[in-house]
């Protein structure tokens, strides 16, 4: 968990503190659009802003309305102002809006918890980071970390919410927009896992600096009399004090599959687009698409090539990727089961991926840089010790291994070789021969991986290596599908729906099928070489 309390005022120094970087808080009406091309926004006040780029990033802000039972009202997250100005504008360009739907549990006052029964989720004993440059030192210590408990629901609560179906602003033909898949309300599951007694909710302390707790698991649009009965039904909640209802929140979103890899419009030039108006769910998902969208306006604004990365390089590739070619019917949540080449992308490998991209679009230090190419070449040289070192069935060496419940050996190998072995580990490895790590554990972590999985990992990057053959055939944005007669009819709907960039892009689009992808290539090459 991040204390967000302390990210949100971390947050706010680093962006008022950012050379070049003007801060400018107000609501936009309106977008300046002309001849198809972006030049500004009119504001609340109908001041206007010009602008070369705007990315438009709106959350769940977009037309939204909070619902709560019978209770609907035009409002963004916590009562905060929405905005209509904006959907407007977008209509009126063309774009195609969805309506999706989110929700968020009650907040409860945490000194009228009993937390006597509960289970204690400590965090993991090792401090797990999102930067290779985060320093163990730098997470707070275990032991003065705020615990997080799990609780289940009983069976008074699935009771209370069967008798109050009809309340529920989702169940009650109120709502319009569609709900996420992977998170769903607390009355969603017990329709849809109707044969399930009872459910996990988490108790989640928000901040060091709030008396609240927020219900995971928990989110609900029943009014307020029925969250109170759900709430006391909860084992250590009979005396909880809710300090915010929860509610169903919904909002406008785009059809994503009418933008570019680099986020930009196709119809609309310099306009980009990030997070939740693209139709994904979470902050995650939010926040690698306002990366991409804020490098790719600024390259564009240096005529620059674009940063675009591949769905082999990244899971960023992957969300985009199946945001511009598939589209969403729900709230989009990125899971590593989308991504065909999850092997390669593993967090111990993320520097090694994805630090020259960094470095090319200038937001990777040189001392950041310098550091990890010493580290790589640290990695190196070791690989190659491993390789040229090798390890025979000494009686000490059989003894040790038998001893550590670990398999013999039989012949001489090298220390490579041996650690492909599941049971062998590089501690072992120190321990028979003698030799010093001289790796940190974030480079000791990845070259295990790399040698245990080497067989595997060889044969995803050959079928990556198709997948970029294919991405190197590139399709014109107006190429005329109609032309191609023996290409199916839903196979030309689709392809003239998200105008694919690449052979491979259009190969992955649902409906399209590899016999419509072996015609489009025929045609393809036919017009190359006429």
């Amino acid at each position: 968990q991040i204390d967000k309390i302390e990210y949100s005022n971390y947050m706010r120094h680093v962006v008022l503190n950012t050379p070049n970087l003007d801060v400018e808080e107000a609501y936009v009406e309106s977008l300046i659009i002309e001849d198809k091309k972006i030049k500004g926004v009119v504001l609340e006040n109908k001041e206007k802003y010009f602008a070369k780029a705007v990315i438009l990033a709106t959350g769940t802000y977009l037309n939204s309305r909070i619902l709560m039972g019978s209770k609907t009202y035009s409002k963004g997250p916590n009562n905060e102002k929405t905005t209509t100005g904006i959907s407007c504008s977008l209509k009126e360009h063309g774009f195609e809006l969805i309506r999706l739907k989110t929700g968020t549990p009650a907040r409860i006052v945490k000194s009228s918890i009993n937390y006597e029964n509960m289970i204690p989720q400590p965090g993991d004993d090792r401090p797990w980071h999102f930067s290779f440059e985060t320093k163990e030192e730098d997470v707070l210590p275990l032991e003065k970390q705020e615990l997080c408990y799990l609780i289940y629901t009983t069976d008074e609560t699935k009771k209370i919410v069967k008798e109050n179906l009809s309340r529920s602003s989702m169940y009650s033909g109120l709502v319009e927009g569609v709900g996420p898949r992977y998170c769903p309300s607390f009355e969603d599951k017990i329709v849809k896992f109707a044969d399930k007694d009872f459910h996990q909710v988490f108790l989640e302390p928000e901040s060091k600096h709030l008396n609240e707790v927020y219900l995971q698991g928990f989110s609900t649009s029943m009014p307020e009399d029925v969250q109170d009965l759900m709430i006391k039904s909860l084992p250590g909640l009979e005396n909880a004090i809710i300090k915010k209802y929860a509610y169903a929140i919904e909002y406008d979103a785009i059809d994503a599959r009418g933008l570019l890899p680099t986020l930009e419009s196709k119809n609309i030039e310099n306009l980009y687009f990030a997070g939740q108006i693209n139709g994904t769910s979470g902050y995650e998902e939010a926040a690698c698409q306002g990366l991409i969208a804020s490098i790719n306006a600024c390259l564009k604004m240096d005529n620059k090539e674009p940063l675009i990365l591949r769905r082999d390089e990244a899971y960023i590739g992957v969300l985009i990727d199946d945001l511009i070619t598939k589209g969403v019917r729900d709230p989009y949540r990125l899971l590593t089961s989308r991504a065909e080449f999850r092997l390669l992308l593993r967090h111990d490998n993320a520097e090694t991926r994805l630090i020259e991209y960094g470095r090319l679009v200038n937001l990777i230090k040189a001392d950041r840089y310098q550091r990890f190419k010493e580290k790589e070449a640290s990695k190196i040289e070791f690989l190659n010790l491993l390789k040229e070192t090798f390890i025979s069935p000494k009686q000490e060496i059989n003894n040790y291994l038998e001893e550590n419940n670990k398999n013999i050996l039989n012949k001489k190998i090298s220390l490579y070789e041996f650690l492909k072995r599941p049971e062998i580990s590089l501690e072992d490895i120190f321990n028979l021969t003698g030799i010093k790590n001289p790796l940190d554990k974030d480079k000791s972590e990845e070259i295990i991986m790399e040698i245990k999985y080497q067989g595997y990992i060889e044969k995803a990057y050959k079928e990556a290596k198709k997948l970029i053959q294919m991405e190197n055939r590139k399709i014109p944005l107006d190429f005329d599908y109609e032309k191609i007669v023996n290409i199916a009819k839903e196979a030309k709907e689709k392809l003239n729906k998200v105008r694919p960039l690449t052979l491979g892009q259009a190969s992955r689009i649902s409906g399209v099928n590899p016999s419509d992808i072996a015609v489009l290539l025929v045609y393809l090459e036919g017009k190359k070489n006429g």
